[in-house]
């Protein structure tokens, strides 16, 4: 009998939606403060998810609540960042 793997959920601090690692997409204030997409989720520092989905990044970056989940002020090179990936359909 195959065992049935684990996927890891997590949840879009926008729409509170729990969904796959996969489909999100991650935001890191490191601890020097530096704000950055992680694509691969794995750098240090307090991370945010994100909905893969243009109007849930629009919606965000009007009522800035990226800057409020991370601490310190977004850019909005971050929001147009997250919405080229959004674009091309990949983190990669």
């Amino acid at each position: 009998m195959a065992v049935k793997k684990k996927i890891p959920l997590r949840k879009c601090v926008i729409t509170q939606d729990m969904k796959p690692k996969k489909e999100l997409i991650r935001i890191v204030r490191s601890p020097e403060g530096e704000v950055f997409v992680d694509p691969s989720s794995k750098k240090s520092g307090r991370g945010a998810y994100i909905s893969n989905d243009a109007s849930v990044i629009k919606d965000a970056q009007k009522k800035d609540s990226l800057s409020r989940h991370l601490k310190t002020k977004v850019p909005d090179t971050i929001y147009e960042e997250l919405l080229h990936f959004h674009s091309k359909g990949s983190l990669s």
